[in-house]
């Protein structure tokens, strides 16, 4: 059966805000998968992508059955060809996984959203009808990270510089939100982007 609702992807740096972007279209009843979570359930779930990571990263990346997010994050996010080498394994599993979803939806959805980081870095926007990117000034996407108290500026700056900058970004996305103010005026500007998309999808 065909798709026939428009798939939305939401992308932004580290700390830009498109979690709290996508979690407003979530409240609003949109359906919203999380490419991060597919990704996590996947590295938790499939033993040949386990075996695979294993096998590059070392024991260490699990416990048990557990996967050691700070190793493996650690692992990867210092070295640039260790973030390829990672989406390599996971990006075509992940796109599976987003297939079988999207053909499991009700018909009657018309607009259906994907948060994820790496739209331009894994070259997925053609996966997409239409790509939103969030955005949002450094030094804000710093203090949000730095406030959730998981991240040093070293982890900020490790991720930052492992993903393709906003300008760039900004010049390929279809729509894009600055996240530079307060949580109502990001939910008003999800609410505008919530519009436009009816007005193409009806």
């Amino acid at each position: 059966m065909p798709n026939n609702f428009l798939k939305i992807g939401i992308t932004g740096n580290i700390g830009s805000g498109k979690s709290t972007f996508s979690s407003y279209l979530l409240s609003k009843g949109f359906k919203v998968f999380n490419a991060d979570d597919i990704a996590k359930d996947i590295l938790s779930n499939d033993k040949d992508v386990k075996k695979r990571i294993i096998q590059e990263f070392g024991e260490e990346t699990f416990t048990g059955n557990s996967l050691n997010k700070k190793y493996l994050a650690d692992k990867i996010f210092s070295d640039p060809q260790k973030v390829l080498l990672i989406n390599s394994i996971l990006h075509p599993k992940v796109f599976e996984k987003l297939e079988e979803q999207f053909n499991s939806i009700n018909t009657n959805d018309k607009i259906v959203f994907v948060e994820t980081a790496l739209i331009y870095e894994a070259e997925m926007e053609v996966f997409f009808d239409f790509v939103v990117l969030i955005s949002s000034e450094l030094e804000n996407r710093f203090k949000r990270k730095e406030k959730s108290k998981r991240y040093t500026f070293e982890d900020f700056n490790n991720r930052e510089q492992n993903q393709i900058k906003e300008e760039e970004k900004s010049k390929r996305a279809d729509f894009e939100f600055k996240n530079n103010g307060s949580l109502k005026e990001l939910e008003q500007k999800a609410e505008l982007l919530l519009t436009m998309l009816k007005g193409i999808s009806n």
